[in-house]
């Protein structure tokens, strides 16, 4: 039996869960052409939140192109280019033939060169010549806003992992090419998004920064308890297995609302489930992927500093004064001044998150093995 619940990878359909508010903004912005900028820390479901929303957007309105990259493997300009050029072909034309047609209409002076992989899907890689695209960057970026015009119709280009751009030789001279043209775009709007949420603030938030107010910031949150309950309950159900409101309480509580772990220690109680889930079955599975995960979070320990590791125990101690000198002397911390460096340290390997509220871990299970286990 496949199992109900989703997590590692896109979430759709009946898998995606609630943002219906989160949804709506992002489709108003996509219908109104204002760029988005989707920022959240790692696997809180910005690429499902966005998969989603094109598709309600495709099912109501037949006037929009979708545009889809990933620069997940992008490290070079040239690859961006090569990859903008490609989806934007595939998103204009339905025949392999059409895409032949474009490219060498529209990307001529570059000698594109086009191979097909012999699967069912309309796959293909293209590669242009780099030295020609030096010379004439602007008509690649303005190659969706082009077709839009031509076509008569609005653009939408959504890029994941966005933050990556700054692993390119020259990032901040890329960010002012990018944002000189897209923002001269009437029919074609973006909306960027990424896993590194303190660079993705830098970039869209930071006055210095090109991308200094390009858009629309949504900052994604958490999912109230309430809609995890009817989820997981649901989820349960269809499957007819039944699971009781304290478990669904339980699961929701030890992951602290983290949809990644939500949907990861909900599938691990549902597996070890027969009949009816309880709050044993929960705890059997917590304690299961816990010990699992145990291995990477030693590893991931062995590349902190000494003081970097009795921060995150005064964190998850729950200390309310880092800076105050009784926590600084308990934990040995050094100075006054270092923790800042710590602080700046744990941010870039998005271990923590500096919030009104405080310092607190972004991985939930990550801070039950630190307190439970290698600080016990």
């Amino acid at each position: 039996m496949e199992t109900p619940f989703v997590f590692g990878k896109i979430a759709s359909g009946k898998s995606f869960t609630n943002r219906r508010e989160d949804s709506r903004r992002l489709i108003n912005n996509f219908e109104s052409g204002t760029n988005t900028i989707l920022i959240s820390p790692r696997r809180w479901g910005k690429s499902s939140l966005v998969h989603h929303s094109v598709g309600e957007c495709n099912a109501t309105h037949g006037k929009i192109r979708f545009i889809m990259l990933d620069l997940f493997k992008a490290r070079t300009e040239e690859q961006f280019y090569e990859m903008l050029a490609r989806e934007t072909l595939i998103a204009f034309s339905s025949r392999i033939d059409d895409i032949v047609k474009a490219s060498r209409t529209l990307l001529g002076r570059f000698l594109p060169k086009v191979t097909f992989s012999p699967s069912p899907d309309m796959e293909f890689e293209l590669s242009m010549d780099w030295e020609e695209i030096k010379r004439a960057p602007d008509e690649i970026l303005q190659l969706p806003e082009k077709l839009a015009a031509q076509k008569k119709c609005k653009v939408v280009v959504c890029i994941d992992e966005f933050q990556n751009i700054a692993n390119f030789e020259e990032p901040l001279a890329f960010q002012k090419k990018l944002r000189a043209s897209w923002q001269l775009h009437k029919n074609t709007s973006y909306c960027l998004y990424g896993s590194k949420k303190n660079m993705m603030i830098h970039v869209f938030n930071s006055p210095s920064m090109p991308f200094y107010k390009f858009g629309d910031i949504l900052f994604l949150e958490k999912l109230d308890a309430e809609d995890w309950h009817a989820y997981i309950r649901g989820q349960f159900r269809k499957t007819k297995k039944k699971i009781t409101v304290g478990a669904i309480k339980l699961i929701i509580g030890l992951a602290v609302n983290h949809p990644y772990y939500v949907q990861q220690l909900a599938q691990l109680s549902w597996l070890r489930t027969t009949e009816k889930c309880d709050t044993t079955i929960v705890q059997e599975a917590f304690a299961g992927l816990t010990q699992q995960l145990s291995m990477l979070f030693h590893a991931q320990m062995d590349n902190l500093s000494n003081t970097q590791i009795n921060f995150l125990n005064a964190v998850t101690d729950k200390a309310e004064h880092l800076s105050a000198k009784e926590t600084i002397n308990k934990y040995r911390l050094g100075t006054s001044a270092n923790i800042q460096r710590i602080k700046q340290a744990l941010l870039l390997k998005e271990i923590i998150d500096v919030t009104p509220a405080g310092v607190e871990l972004l991985d939930p299970v990550f801070e039950h093995w630190l307190k439970d286990y290698y600080f016990a």
